[in-house]
């Protein structure tokens, strides 16, 4: 079943979108990207709405292309305070080892989108030509706001029943989160069964069921796996892992260290790191997670407790507390600047199997 690809508007000559990793993307790999003629991300989920507008200045100064900015939009976190309080006294061993203390109490680092007006106003005032939505989609409002701001709106489903309730809101398009990304679950409901569905099963199925254009993404790091989403029937393919070892990337050196060693192969599942799943490198923290007795906070309040862990390490020069977020194809990873890596990726896709 096809259908009318709204990416055709971008003008992109290439249907690549660069994956938005809080934490690793920057403005800088944004423009490269859309400048390479792809389409480039900035992730705008975890700082606030003067940020926020200060990284679309930031990307628009270094192109004149359409570019993504991505939005959170979990439910509102829960306080626990009885959660929490078992949660920083869990973690109080890991706090000692580099002779610090955790925090006395967690909060809710950072808003979703679905209650941040702040963050709605600025975005129908800069009207970027794509919004995109991690972790659930926002109320009609929201949605109509943007789409008179003339917003290209995208949102992520790992099922088809969120692909439906995504049409259902008005999205245009939709990014099929196969089991094998790196990066956070973006599941509606973090709690929910997940079906774990595989990116080309799960990109067949909304091809064919949800009526909706789809964006393949899990585990693509190179043209002949791009090539292979458009056989599958998508519009696009994202790639997430395969810019992380870019130099315009934010990660840092322990990051990239992790990424090019035999961890690359064993990415594991944690909500240790942030109270949500999130497909990781294993690292002294993920063992720690698979390990651990009491639950994480609501996300992303036991965030605030693994970014205080992971600053208090890295002062004692251990890196093996960070998110080191990963897709299963991290293996495939090249440290490429992020428009070298489009054109490889756009060489590699003009390339026929050899089928004999």
């Amino acid at each position: 079943m096809g259908h009318m690809n709204p990416l055709d508007a971008l003008g992109l000559s290439i249907p690549i979108i660069q994956a938005p990793m809080a934490g690793t993307s920057t403005p800088d790999m944004a423009a490269a990207v859309s400048n390479a003629g792809a389409l480039g991300s900035i992730a705008v989920g975890a700082v606030d709405a003067a940020t926020a507008r200060a990284m679309i200045h930031a990307t628009r100064a270094r192109t004149d292309r359409p570019f993504n900015v991505n939005l959170f939009v979990h439910p509102p976190a829960q306080a626990r305070p009885d959660v929490e309080s078992r949660w920083i006294d869990a973690l109080r061993p890991l706090f000692a080892q580099f002779d610090a203390e955790p925090p006395s109490s967690l909060s809710e680092i950072y808003r979703s989108f679905a209650d941040d007006d702040a963050m709605l106003a600025m975005l129908v005032e800069e009207r970027p030509a794509v919004v995109s939505f991690h972790f659930g989609l926002p109320d009609a409002r929201r949605i109509a706001a943007l789409k008179v701001a003339g917003c290209l709106l995208l949102a992520t489903a790992t099922n088809l029943e969120e692909a439906q309730a995504a049409r259902a809101a008005g999205i245009d398009a939709i990014v099929a989160q196969g089991f094998e990304a790196g990066g956070h679950r973006g599941m509606f409901d973090p709690d929910g069964l997940d079906a774990c569905l595989g990116t080309m099963a799960l990109t067949r199925l909304l091809v064919e069921r949800s009526g909706l254009p789809v964006i393949a993404a899990g585990g693509i790091m190179d043209g002949r796996a791009v090539r292979a989403a458009l056989d599958l029937g998508a519009v696009a393919a994202q790639l997430g892992t395969a810019f992380i070892a870019c130099p315009e990337s934010s990660a840092d050196a322990a990051y990239r260290a992790a990424l090019f060693s035999d961890a690359a192969s064993h990415t594991v599942m944690t909500r240790a790191i942030s109270g949500r799943p999130a497909r990781c490198l294993p690292n002294r923290f993920t063992q720690w997670g698979a390990a651990a007795g009491p639950r994480p906070p609501d996300y992303p309040i036991a965030y605030d407790a693994g970014k205080a862990l992971n600053q208090a390490a890295k002062a004692s020069g251990e890196g093996g507390y960070g998110a080191q977020w990963a897709g299963q194809g991290a293996p495939l990873a090249r440290g490429l600047p992020a428009a070298t890596l489009i054109a490889t990726l756009a060489k590699e896709m003009r390339l026929s199997p050899d089928r004999e």
